[in-house]
């Protein structure tokens, strides 16, 4: 289409007219320049990265693996902790009472939170959710600025088969959920194995120490954290290329071939319960005749296995 240039010449004029009333509208502008505070360049570019970081920092999310004590879940910490441009942090529990107290001699110099609660003063939920915050922050600015993921292995012993929890402390995934994105995954073996490795290792943190009372917080755990995508220790040994390859995907990692071959080199926290570096299956601890006897009259424990989808005997 064709225009005049004497009606396009009116109209750049009305236009800049239009622009001129605007900036009139605004009294700084008629400032003495050097009497109006403007940001320097240097600050605005700060402010620019940090909004960027932080976007980057929701962008990526906090990845955690949900187990109970003695189900295989160093196994699966290993596997992924195995993979590319993975940093994992292994039995996290911020409110966690065990292994330590306020007596004793253990030695603790650089857990913050456990001196603050070993001191005359004592401790409280609050302060050790704000220790645990304030010391994930800068974990999570030095992944984020070398390309890698954080895993946290949640220690959920802690809470569901220990009676010293604090009764007003979150589980670790509802406490990070709130202020952060996560990708979350349960894993899981069949009760009587992971009961019987607990007695063989003094692990029984709760009273009474049957198996009924075992199966009840079981179902507690798998309550807490019901919806997440869930794997079984016993398909991990049975083909471990494809339940890492399922797990993965789960928690948004790069799965890599051959992981197998680099997880005897990963040391992880509560490595006590796998010792080996082949992924094969173990045969059933023997069971014990008062465990024996308590089976014949176990209805928690055989709704438990039928929820997981193992045979209860």
């Amino acid at each position: 289409m064709n225009t005049s240039p004497i009606i396009a010449s009116d109209r750049l004029m009305e236009i800049v007219e239009e622009c001129a009333r605007l900036v009139d509208s605004h009294e700084w502008l008629r400032e003495d320049p050097a009497s109006v505070a403007f940001e320097p360049l240097p600050s605005l570019l700060d402010q620019i990265r940090l909004i960027t970081e932080e976007t980057a920092a929701e962008a990526e999310p906090i990845r955690l693996v949900h187990h109970l004590a003695c189900t295989g879940g160093t196994l699966f910490s290993r596997c992924l902790a195995a993979m590319p441009n993975t940093m994992m942090l292994s039995e996290v529990a911020p409110h966690s009472r065990l292994g330590g107290g306020r007596s004793g001699n253990r030695f603790f110099p650089t857990d913050l939170a456990r001196l603050v609660r070993m001191s005359l003063s004592g401790s409280s939920v609050g302060l050790e959710t704000d220790i645990f915050l304030a010391g994930l922050r800068p974990v999570m600015a030095y992944c984020r600025s070398r390309g890698m993921r954080l895993v946290l292995r949640d220690h959920a012993h802690s809470m569901f088969c220990s009676d010293d929890w604090p009764s007003d402390a979150p589980a670790l995934g509802r406490l990070l959920g709130s202020d952060h994105a996560t990708r979350a995954v349960v894993t899981v073996r069949h009760p009587l194995d992971s009961f019987l490795s607990l007695r063989v290792n003094r692990w029984v943190h709760f009273t009474p120490g049957t198996l009924e009372e075992y199966a009840g917080r079981y179902h507690s755990f798998l309550d807490e954290y019901q919806g997440l995508d869930l794997y079984r220790y016993e398909d991990l040994v049975s083909d471990p290329d494809v339940v890492m390859g399922l797990v993965c995907a789960s928690l948004e990692l790069p799965c890599i071939e051959h992981f197998e071959a680099l997880i005897g080199i990963q040391h992880l926290s509560g490595d006590s319960g796998r010792t080996g570096n082949r992924i094969a299956a173990r045969e059933r601890r023997d069971i014990p005749e008062d465990l024996q006897a308590e089976l014949g009259d176990a209805p928690r424990y055989r709704s438990l296995c039928e929820r997981l989808g193992y045979p209860p005997d």
